[in-house]
Parts: C-alpha cells; structure tokens; sequence
C-alpha cells in the first residue's frame, strides 16, 4: 500500500541524525524510526487496516528486506 523512499522524508537524513545527536548518543546499530509515508489505511475511504495473514515488508537497498506476517 505504501511505496516511498528516503527521498520523500520532509528532513534529509543528515539532518536527522545531526540533530538527534545533539540530543542523544547514537551508537552502531541504533535505529532511526522517522514515521511512514502517504498512503497510510487511515486515510483511506474506507479505511484498511492489517488483517491476519497480511504481510508487511521494509527494504534497505543493499542491505535486505525484513517481512512480517500479521497475526
């Protein structure tokens, strides 16, 4: 449903982490969790929601895909 990259975040990557890290350490493996792009099932009329069986994916471009199914 949703289909976005860090292209479309309103603050640029390095931006994000200067400025956390003015605030906190982060150390080698820390997760940076930013929100979600457009196209979220709340916004949609009607609304979708996650149902059993659904599965989620995130991809990192070199990295991998991380998949979950929804119980």
């Amino acid at each position: 449903m949703q289909d976005s990259n860090t292209k479309e975040l309103i603050f640029n990557v390095p931006y994000l982490i200067s400025f956390l890290s003015n605030t906190i350490t982060l150390q080698p493996g820390d997760i940076i969790s930013t929100g979600t792009p457009p196209g979220v099932g709340m916004g949609k009329n009607p609304q979708v929601w996650l149902k059993n069986g659904d599965i989620t994916e995130a991809t990192v471009e070199g990295i991998g895909t991380l998949r979950n199914r929804y119980i």
